[in-house]
């Protein structure tokens, strides 16, 4: 696990001034890669390569980057693993490669080499993003793994690409300005992410997961990123040829395809745990870890006072039973509170799951004793997991099925919410619901009764503001491309189109967002066995009846759990991974919020509409309703705003332009 950067100007480079610049931009990522630092150029074909390295496997010199292929063709900066090395080692071996060390870095250069690059990538089992340089066609490939688990940046400066694993790097470069996309800024304050392929920068895009971005030197601006896998492929594809043995025969296969899953991220040069909160997802991964280790593996957990936010004795119970090494840590108010100010540096552009807090503790804590962390995510979004997965498609049907006509008469008796009755309704709702009165409520059904079809619907559950572009100054209400060409069947379900939605949107740029800063953030590897690419395409051939099953999602998993872990220990009510966010704003957090939500700093910035998010803030101050998702995305930006304003240190040495041949 690493961090990488690089420039391409086919004009060339001035390699002095190119190094330093290289320089700059991977120093930014070193918390990504503090074992070892490289760099690679070709001024006259106009290529840098960067590299930060975190030693996991082949921890000797010979692991180093940029590496060579060993006929010299290829120069490549890789972060990420391959997790089948080993085989494509031994195919390669027997076809005369011959390999000086034993990282999987070599392997995949010289899989490149021998099969060429999609078909290598394709043979591939890994979490990766790299960038490698052929020196024989003078082109440069830009790639990303299938599910989106590692970053990818880039953007052209004047003649000049960058890319990097972080926005930071980016930004190191001393020439380095973009203006802030208001569109996207629309978009993260519906989501709380900002969605693939935009990012808080005009100009500057992610790399989509499961595609490849090619630039020759001959034409510097082609390039569209290509895909060589794609979550609509597999989705398709399953749908069309879904499994049709016994249920038994599919946990039977199941439960040996995650075992195999697992034990393929278990290998690793330096010590291994695994994230354990007592939920389904993260003891399967423990359980099937534990079956396949001689010794009690590593499991690590933080807790919190508040009981409704703490899962660390059902985890402690887990690991009991597992016999684990189990490592908890309770974590004061103030101690989560004291994360804040480090978010927007480590998440590097607005980002607003406010689980971005315990997630950043526990793999804290992680890394005090291993540098490898296997994790259970994704279960949900595969396999049914989300309570909203059977009320959001149960809300769906009758809603369908009621004429419009009818729904417009509705809407205009929930239009009278202000009534007397209605405000006094407001406190015993508030109870019962615990966040919104009984006038959101209303106004929120009024809506739900306007929208047009599943996945509109689930557009607006995922919102956070609903209407983000008239919050946003002179924004637009850009759509996001992974949802607009949909795989054919999956609109035959509800449930199935929901979980689409949220494979190609939420867990890229959210959930695995999350996971890689903040473990990265503290030179941790996280990996995550649910996402290999077999599992995402057997879980699309399952039947939906082994993924939602009497109103409770993750059927399949639940049956193979049962196989490792008593179902006491596990059965509960999903708590989810939170902090009580509602609450700090209306205390701890209030003065910090109230100042950089002071509507003459909103007016002055010109970025956002003072006057709703002011109603809000106020509301929510007041009780009588919750807006602390809304809250924070705002909060989120204002704090990366602010972080973004001050200039990154400028290493001695360094000039203020980047030499290179613009014509």
């Amino acid at each position: 696990m690493c961090g990488i950067a690089g420039m391409f100007h086919p004009g060339g480079i001035d390699d002095a001034e190119a190094r330093r610049t290289l320089a700059a931009m991977t120093a930014a990522l070193e918390h990504r890669g503090p074992d070892d630092a490289g760099a690679w150029l070709d001024p006259t074909a106009g290529i840098a390569l960067g590299h930060r390295r975190l030693s996991i496997i082949d921890l000797s010199p010979l692991g180093h980057q940029p590496m060579h292929s060993a006929d010299g063709r290829y120069v490549i900066t890789f972060n990420g693993e391959i997790y089948n090395f080993r085989a494509l080692r031994h195919d390669l071996a027997a076809r005369g490669h011959a390999f000086r060390g034993h990282s999987d870095t070599e392997v995949l250069l010289a899989a490149v080499a021998e099969w060429a690059l999609r078909p290598a990538v394709e043979r591939c089992n890994g979490m990766f993003a790299f960038a490698v340089w052929d020196r024989a066609d003078r082109t440069l490939h830009l790639v990303r793994d299938r599910a989106g688990e590692k970053p990818l940046y880039y953007g052209w400066l004047g003649g000049t690409l960058l890319f990097g694993s972080e926005l930071k790097a980016l930004r190191a470069h001393p020439a380095f300005h973009a203006e802030v996309d208001r569109d996207a800024l629309a978009l993260f304050l519906r989501h709380g992410y900002i969605p693939a392929p935009y990012t808080i920068y005009r100009g500057v895009f992610k790399l989509p997961p499961g595609t490849v971005l090619t630039l020759e030197a001959s034409n510097r601006y082609q390039g569209v990123p290509v895909e060589y896998w794609s979550a609509r492929q597999a989705a398709a594809q399953g749908l069309a040829n879904p499994l049709v043995e016994p249920a038994e025969r599919l946990v039977e296969d199941f439960d040996a395809l995650l075992r195999d899953a697992v034990r393929l991220r278990m290998e690793a040069d330096v010590p291994l745990g695994a994230f354990l909160s007592g939920g389904i997802d993260s003891s399967i991964v423990v359980a099937l870890m534990q079956a396949q280790s001689a010794r009690p593996v590593k499991t690590f957990t933080v807790g919190f006072d508040e009981a409704r936010y703490n899962e660390a004795h059902h985890a402690a119970a887990v690991a009991r039973h597992l016999g684990t090494e189990h490592t908890e840590l309770y974590v004061t108010p103030r101690e989560a509170l004291a994360t804040i100010p480090r978010l927007p540096a480590l998440y590097d552009e607005p980002f607003a799951d406010s689980s971005q807090i315990p997630t950043y503790l526990v793999a804290a804590l992680t890394r005090r004793h291993v540098t490898v962390s296997l994790s259970g995510d994704a279960g949900d979004e595969l396999l049914g997991g989300y309570r909203r997965y059977v009320r959001g498609p149960a809300l769906w049907g009758p809603i369908a099925r009621t004429p419009a006509r009818v729904r417009r008469v509705l809407a205009r008796a929930l239009s009278l919410r202000h009534s007397a009755l209605a405000e006094a309704l407001n406190p015993l709702v508030r109870r019962w619901t615990g966040k919104r009165s009984f006038t959101e409520r209303c106004r929120q059904a009024e809506e739900i009764l306007a929208v047009r079809s599943a996945a509109e619907l689930h557009r607006y559950v995922m919102s956070f503001w609903k209407r983000p572009a008239a919050v946003v100054l002179g924004a637009g209400d850009a759509p996001v491309p992974a949802t607009l060409d949909l795989p054919a069947g999956v609109d035959h379900d509800a449930r199935d189109l929901w979980m689409y939605l949220d494979l190609v949107t939420y867990l890229p740029d959210d959930i695995l967002v999350k996971v890689d800063r903040a473990s990265m953030g503290v030179s941790l590897e996280s990996r995550i066995p649910l996402l290999d690419h077999r599992v995402i395409e057997f879980a699309w051939r399952l039947p939906l009846s082994c993924k939602i099953r009497d109103g409770q999602g993750k059927w399949i998993l639940r049956q193979v759990l049962d196989r490792y872990v008593p179902r006491r220990l596990v059965e509960r009510r999903k708590q989810g991974f939170g902090v009580p966010l509602a609450a700090w704003l209306r205390g701890p957090l209030r003065g910090w919020a109230e100042a950089l939500l002071d509507p003459r700093r909103l007016r002055t910035e010109g970025f956002l509409d003072p006057g709703p998010i002011r109603q809000k803030w106020m509301e929510h101050v007041a009780g009588g309703t919750s807006w602390d998702y809304d809250l924070w995305a705002v909060l989120m930006f204002q704090a990366w705003l602010d972080a973004a304003a001050s200039p990154p240190p400028v290493p001695a040495g360094r000039s203020a332009a980047l030499s290179v041949a613009d014509s």
